[in-house]
């Protein structure tokens, strides 16, 4: 094999967490005591190799790579302190940045250097928005206490549709609009280059409906069940922090679809007009919603814990990609909570303020999904879908047997 090494790739790995990848001499133990690597396809022994080697493209192709789910086993028995599990993250940030468009905007979320402008872009964004919709003024007490935050963005007497919610919608579906499109460029993308890898032929595929119930929809339940998570024993706790930080989305989610279902559609009609406006405490959306909150900071502040005294066991330095995602979500739960608490209070002022961090933060965690640990939402079911696709009848006709 003629390999072509890409030493900048090598570069980034090492500053991304692999930095003690030229301590493997491919012993195979990593693979052995990997619960998640089979015999047919044993990892992350040779996605070590490719990164010593700079192999860039047959690694960003590589299902393996998104299958890994980090556990620890490989690195704790690693005899010359390699550390597969970093490497194996760091070739999945590099990964996301490499699928991710615009490139600019995910290149800029890839280090630390970037996160002046990406806290920047939205804080400037819904900062100009604010003072543009003339909503920047601190309402009265009373104000306050009946409107809560729905006119954040100021008032205007068109029934069908508030002044808030217009502007919020123009904010967060921008957001979360580039999100999508972003990462379904970079799934395809990504699932062209898996099938190439493999020696798949593309003439040869399941339609939409047997690709969803035989490869998407099982992996899915597989996901949500933690099933190889269950599998892993020298970080088994990291089960901990995930399983309520997915229950709370779960739950944030319906939140937010009876929210904008009931508040900004059925109020509309005037025998469902008592929906409109802020939630009372005992609502029992508002209950899922602040269980979910709570969910989501003790789960985020279980994976601070777990990744703190990781980091402090192993000696080793957490990186940006690492580090992002926790942040960023601890700020959305965080500011959500502090928002609705300082409404409870009356404090207008707090909570105006709190609210527009809060409207930053869950900018960004739409805007930059695609760039950041978020995306193993996406990529890795997808790694899963192909895993099961290639051992079906359509991955077995392949180019080369």
């Amino acid at each position: 094999m003629n390999a072509q090494p890409d030493l900048d790739f090598i570069k980034y790995l090492k500053s991304a967490g692999g930095d003690t990848l030229k301590k493997c001499y491919q012993c195979a133990t990593c693979s052995v005591v990997c619960p998640l690597s089979t015999d047919s396809k044993p990892f992350p022994r040779k996605e070590m190799i490719w990164a010593q080697w700079g192999l860039k493209d047959k690694l960003v192709a590589d299902p393996d790579v998104f299958l890994c789910h980090q556990c620890g086993d490989c690195t704790a028995y690693c005899p010359r302190g390699a550390k597969p599990g970093d490497v194996m993250g760091a070739i999945r940030a590099f990964a996301y940045t490499h699928y991710g468009w615009p490139s600019g905007l995910a290149k800029l979320a890839s280090s630390s250097k970037g996160l002046p402008m990406l806290v920047a872009i939205p804080s400037v964004i819904i900062l100009v928005l604010w003072l543009v919709s003339g909503g920047l003024v601190i309402p009265s007490p009373a104000d306050f206490s009946t409107h809560g935050y729905q006119r954040f963005f100021g008032h205007w007497d068109f029934y069908w549709l508030s002044k808030n919610v217009f502007y919020i919608d123009a904010i967060m579906l921008s957001a979360f609009g580039l999100a999508v499109f972003s990462v379904c460029k970079g799934a395809l993308s990504m699932w062209k280059g898996m099938a190439e890898h493999s020696g798949i032929k593309s003439n040869f595929r399941p339609t939409i409906l047997q690709f969803t119930t035989e490869f998407l929809w099982p992996s899915l339940i597989e996901i949500v069940r933690h099933t190889r998570f269950k599998e892993c024993k020298t970080n088994i706790d990291r089960i901990q922090g995930h399983l309520p930080l997915m229950l709370s989305f779960i739950g944030l989610f319906i939140v937010t679809v009876w929210s904008a279902t009931a508040n900004d559609v059925l109020a509309l009609i005037p025998y469902f007009k008592f929906l409109h406006g802020p939630m009372s405490a005992m609502n029992p959306v508002k209950i899922l919603a602040n269980v979910s909150a709570i969910a989501m900071i003790v789960g985020v502040g279980i994976l601070w814990s777990n990744r703190s005294r990781k980091e402090k066991e192993e000696g080793t330095k957490g990186s940006f990609y690492d580090w992002f995602l926790i942040w960023l979500i601890m700020a959305v739960g965080a500011s959500g909570l502090l928002a609705e608490i300082a409404r409870w209070a009356g404090l207008a002022a707090p909570g105006y303020i709190i609210y527009y961090v809060h409207l930053v933060s869950v900018m960004m965690l739409f805007m930059y999904m695609p760039y950041t640990k978020f995306a193993h939402l996406v990529f890795r079911t997808l790694a899963m879908a192909f895993e099961k696709y290639r051992e079906s009848p359509y991955g077995k006709n392949i180019l080369n047997s």
